[in-house]
Parts: C-alpha cells; sequence; structure tokens
C-alpha cells in the first residue's frame, strides 16, 4: 500500500460492499423482520413511558398526556422509548445509517431551504443517532398503517401503503447504489405539488412567515414594541432573570454557526424572550422562542431554542456517545438532508443541553385528514425516497441494498412487521387509557396547543 493509500486508509470496492450486505442476511435473513416476539418483552410499556420523561418539565406532562390520549397514533408519536426498546430487543443487520430516529408520516413536512425555495423533508431530529437502517423503516411503516387507519383506510389499503413505502425505499437504495456518490447526496424530489398532501403542507409553508408567527405569538406593549404573548398554559411570555439567561446562551450559539452564518445572525438584535410548548413527544422538553429583529420591524426572526435529551435509542447503542446532545441532533440532521436550517446549531443554558433553529421558517405539516383517497399511497412512496436518500448520505447504499436485494422478501417481511406492531401499539395504546383512568397519569384539561 502507498504512503497516499495509507492516509487515506483501506477502502472497499462497490462490489465488495455490496456483497457484505448480502453476508449478513446469515446473521438475520429477510423474513425474520417480521418477527415481533412481544412475549419477549422485558419492561412494561407504561413504566418506560413514564421513565422516558425523567429530565422534562413535570407540570408540562399533562399537555403530553392529553395530547396522546387523542388516537392510537398520536400514542404512538409520543412514546419511541417504547419502540425503540421494542427494536433493540430484535435481532438487527447491524448496517449502520444516521438514524432519523422518530421516523413518522408527521415528522414529514415542508420548511424554507438556506436559497429560500421551499421544499418537503424530515422536520424533526430530537431522537437521531448511528443504529441500524431498519429501524427507521419499521418505525415509518408502521406509521403508515396507523395514519391510515386514522384516516378511515381498510386494513389491507394501510398494509398496501406500509408494503409500498418499503418498496420505494428498496428500488431507491438500489438505484442510489448504483450513482455517483455526490449526486446521491444532493439528489431532491420534485414531483411533490402532485401529491395531496404534500402539496398542502407546502401551501401552509407559504403562508407560514415569520410575519404571520409575529402575529400569532406576539402584542404591542405600551410603547408599540412587539412583546410575546401569554396563553398559558401552551405559551408564554419568559421573564427577568430566566429571560436574560436565555439571551446570554446565544453567545456560544454564535460561536457554533459556521462563519457565514455567524456574520448573518450578528445582523440581528434580540427584542424578547418566550415559551412555547411543542409537537407531542417534545412536550415537557424546555422550549424557548428568542424574538430578533433585523432591518427594522418587518424583519422579524424567531430561533427556537430546544432542549434535547439522550436519544430513546441510545441505552442500547452504548458505543455511540455525544458529548452534546444539542450538537448530536444538529449534526444528524446535516448528515441526513442536504438543505438544512442556515442558522441551526447548539448551546447550553441552565444546566441542560439545547438545539438552536429557526422556528416555522415557512413550515407545513402533513394533515392526517389529506391522507384520505389516494394520499397515504403517494406520502408513503415519496417517504420511502425521502429516508432511502437520508440513509444513502449517511450509511453505505451498497450495503444496504446487498442486505435487500431486489425481490420482494424484505418488503412482505416489513409489511407484516408493520401491520402488527400497528396492532400492538392500540394494545399499548389501551393500557396507557387505563393508567389514566386509574390516575397513574394526570391529564390536562382546557386547551393542549
Amino acid at each position: 500500500m502507498s504512503t497516499e493509500e495509507a492516509a487515506i486508509g483501506p477502502t472497499k470496492s462497490s462490489a465488495d460492499r455490496i456483497a457484505e450486505g448480502q453476508k449478513r442476511r446469515s446473521d438475520i435473513s429477510r423474513v425474520r423482520h417480521k418477527d415481533l416476539n412481544f412475549k419477549d418483552r422485558t419492561f412494561d410499556p407504561i413504566e418506560l413511558l413514564l421513565a422516558s420523561t425523567e429530565q422534562r418539565l413535570p407540570e408540562l406532562l399533562p399537555i403530553k398526556w392529553a395530547r396522546m390520549q387523542t388516537s392510537p397514533f398520536a400514542f404512538f408519536r409520543g412514546a419511541v422509548s417504547i419502540m425503540a426498546a421494542d427494536l433493540a430487543r430484535l435481532p438487527h443487520t447491524d448496517i449502520q445509517v444516521q438514524l432519523a430516529g422518530d421516523a413518522h408520516v408527521q415528522n414529514l413536512g415542508s420548511f424554507a431551504a438556506p436559497d429560500g425555495k421551499l421544499v418537503f423533508d424530515f422536520n424533526d431530529f430530537d431522537e437521531t443517532i448511528r443504529g441500524p437502517w431498519e429501524w427507521d423503516v419499521k418505525r415509518m411503516a408502521t406509521s403508515i398503517v396507523l395514519a391510515g387507519r386514522e384516516a378511515d383506510h381498510k386494513q389491507a389499503s394501510c398494509e398496501d401503503a406500509a408494503e409500498t413505502f418499503v418498496e420505494r425505499y428498496t428500488q431507491s437504495i438500489a438505484s442510489f447504489a448504483g450513482e455517483p456518490i455526490l449526486q446521491v447526496a444532493r439528489h431532491q424530489i420534485h414531483r411533490e405539488k402532485a401529491i395531496k398532501p404534500i402539496s398542502a403542507a407546502l401551501s401552509q409553508s407559504q403562508r407560514a412567515t415569520p410575519l404571520e408567527v409575529l402575529r400569532k405569538l406576539c402584542e404591542k406593549n405600551g410603547r408599540g414594541e412587539p412583546r410575546f404573548r401569554d396563553a398559558k398554559p401552551c405559551s408564554w411570555r419568559v421573564r427577568g432573570d430566566e429571560a436574560k439567561e436565555v439571551l446570554a446562551s446565544l453567545e456560544p450559539y454564535r460561536e457554533a454557526l459556521r462563519p457565514e452564518s455567524r456574520h448573518l445572525f450578528g445582523l440581528f438584535r434580540p427584542v424578547d424572550v418566550g415559551f412555547k410548548v411543542v409537537g407531542t413527544g417534545s412536550v415537557g422538553l424546555r422550549d424557548y422562542i428568542v424574538l430578533l429583529e433585523g432591518n427594522g420591524p418587518n424583519d422579524p426572526l424567531f430561533l427556537q431554542i430546544k432542549q434535547q435529551v439522550p436519544s430513546a435509542y441510545a441505552p442500547y447503542l452504548p458505543n455511540v456517545v455525544y458529548p452534546h446532545e444539542g450538537r448530536r441532533a444538529a449534526d444528524g440532521q446535516r448528515a441526513i438532508q442536504p438543505l438544512s436550517d442556515l442558522l441551526l446549531g447548539w448551546t447550553s443554558l441552565g444546566g441542560h443541553q439545547f438545539l438552536v433553529r429557526q422556528l416555522n421558517d415557512h413550515k407545513g405539516s402533513i394533515d392526517l385528514t389529506q391522507l384520505r383517497g389516494t394520499g397515504l399511497m403517494s406520502l408513503a412512496v415519496v417517504a420511502g425516497e425521502l429516508l432511502a436518500r437520508g440513509h444513502s448520505r449517511s450509511g453505505d447504499a451498497c450495503m444496504i441494498y446487498g442486505y435487500c436485494g431486489s425481490g420482494t422478501k424484505i418488503q412482505r417481511a416489513l409489511r407484516e412487521f408493520a401491520s402488527q406492531y400497528a396492532d400492538q401499539t392500540e394494545v399499548d395504546y389501551e393500557r396507557f387509557l387505563e393508567a389514566i383512568e386509574k390516575k397513574k397519569l394526570k391529564v390536562a384539561d382546557g386547551p393542549k396547543s
């Protein structure tokens, strides 16, 4: 080996990596992915759910339970810790990628890219971590079944959509394995507007301007200056020493930014600080919002400073260690996406670690009512391609392709897994409702969003 080769490190050809993926079938055959073996569960799902809230604000948890109470799919969204434990007890390929982590249909959405164009992609990376590729695929496939049920699809239609998602994932992986690596890294999807649920999200994005966010979240004080509106229990203005501490955290955040972003951020001045309860899985985490002003009152910028705790998958991946959970989320997002938030960064505050990003910058989300008719199947196709691109950017498409192959074995196995896991989620949901009825979990009254 030459000096130059030694400096770069040993490499394998694409054919070698495909062959290595094929060899993983001897460790876990493709048909075994349908197995769930719930009899082997050694944990109580409700106790595990409670344990996952350890670093959260206890006074906000009743809002989390109330949001999860609305349906099995809402419960699924807030219970990633349960599925992480189930996935970890099952055999896996150990072909590593950057996992989106909480891969489900409502963590897909639209937002403004750095060049201002609207794109559709994954939009939540709180649980991102390096792990086996199939964990993301199994969670997304299950979410498609549960979302389909909530959108009044028949069972066969839900299962067909889940299988279509896996089919599109494996087809995309096969295609990416044969394409130039940098071309794959830049891959964009260009048919979003023809798909009803995605078109609706893009329309929502067009309306969600910073000025519209300003109107919704703020009011004028006696001097005509914008201030966050108090709308407890879901949002309120932060005052005094707490607000000063939040603003002080912007300095280490600024240092974490890339040089070009650091310059742009330096042109904004902070105006006010608020707190906002967001999402379902995220409820209970500290989530500050900062209003900044650029070139006058018509140039607002909202930054979200969102607490990050270890990924739900972290206990089962002991060799994956991150010194800062905010940086884990930011680096994971950049690894998965070709276009990420220009102001993505991280900071620390009050003994906790935070991700910092723009809040609601032209963001739109998936409306489950738009998944009726052909919407579910169309979204499943796009989800498969997006996840395959993220895994190809952050892992090895050749190895995944070698394992999956070009047949239908993996597609049928994961279809069955998704259907069975959706059934089990509904069982766990009933146990969750029983825990609420027995006062083990307190549910908030009044507004929950």
